[in-house]
């Protein structure tokens, strides 16, 4: 194996580790702030963090340098983007007051099942392996979140709800990224999301400069190594990433998630719970790894 592809590996394991143990400093940042200000100021510092790695001159505002078509898609675009991060991001947030670390982890990561379904929207016919990767998420799901009584709890609930929307992100990311600089996009729509969060925060939530220092350690860790860093390893490892590697890695994010909130937090899971995160993990990688393998074979389905 190439050495290029080790280091690429070896990034993108550790951002799947970074933004596993995310879900750890996000409810523990809720034990001082509310979620809303939690999400402003931890999509503050990802900004300012990405500040240093924005094209052309570091004074000039995040689009000028773009010519005016582009400056409107710019524009339009990631003000979209943001909108659906703040939803996404918010929806998660709140869930993590009523669910457990490491089971928002491992249903936030059905988006990676969910964006190939949504193919079916453009007439897409979703291959062999996304129908297979989507039956054994769900069946995981419902033995991981379904109670007795057949109703599914009101953390795990929301949270399924921001997976669609971390999907659209991601689908919204894939179209607007070919198109414009990809860490001015990232710049901007963090930048959205904060402004909204504050907002929302200041609407809802008690804002007090204490909660905040009290919480600096989890939104310094969600800000800068979740948002920033993380983003910019997943960037940098992706270049020489095997498409494969790459999907199995990020999917571990939720198996961090869950080790993190044991750890951490003393989270714990019957063997129900655990389970249903393994058919979830197991649907994850194969929607992912079955059609890179039919895409190199020249296959279809």
């Amino acid at each position: 194996m190439k050495t290029s592809t080790l280091t690429s590996d070896a990034l993108l394991l550790l951002t799947a580790t970074i933004w596993g143990f995310a879900f750890v400093a996000q409810r523990a940042g809720m034990d001082y702030v509310g979620p809303f200000t939690y999400n402003g100021v931890r999509f503050a510092l990802g900004c300012l963090s990405l500040a240093p790695l924005l094209p052309g001159s570091r004074h000039a505002a995040v689009g000028a340098a773009l010519p005016p078509a582009g400056r409107r898609l710019f524009l339009v675009g990631g003000g979209a983007l943001g909108i659906v991060l703040f939803i996404a991001a918010s929806l998660q947030q709140v869930a993590l007051l009523y669910t457990t670390a490491g089971k928002a982890g491992f249903i936030t990561g059905l988006y990676v099942v969910i964006v190939p379904l949504c193919g079916l929207f453009w007439g897409r016919r979703p291959g062999v392996g996304t129908v297979i990767g989507a039956l054994l998420a769900a069946v995981g799901l419902y033995l991981l979140s379904v109670t007795a009584s057949v109703e599914m709890e009101f953390g795990d609930g929301l949270v399924l709800v921001s997976a669609f929307f971390w999907a659209a992100q991601v689908l919204l990311v894939a179209w607007l990224s070919p198109r414009v600089n990809p860490v001015r996009l990232a710049f901007y729509q963090f930048a959205v999301c904060s402004l909204l969060s504050l907002a929302a925060a200041f609407c809802f939530e008690a804002v007090s400069w204490s909660g905040i220092r009290a919480a600096a350690l989890p939104i310094l860790y969600g800000g800068i190594l979740s948002v920033g860093v993380a983003y910019t390893l997943q960037v940098v490892a992706q270049r020489d990433a095997h498409p494969a590697h790459a999907s199995i890695l990020m999917s571990l994010e939720a198996v961090f998630a869950a080790l993190g909130g044991w750890l951490v937090l003393d989270e714990r899971m019957n063997l129900r719970g655990l389970l249903g995160c393994g058919l979830m993990l197991t649907g994850m990688v194969v929607s992912q790894v079955w059609g890179l393998r039919l895409r190199r074979s020249g296959g279809g389905g």
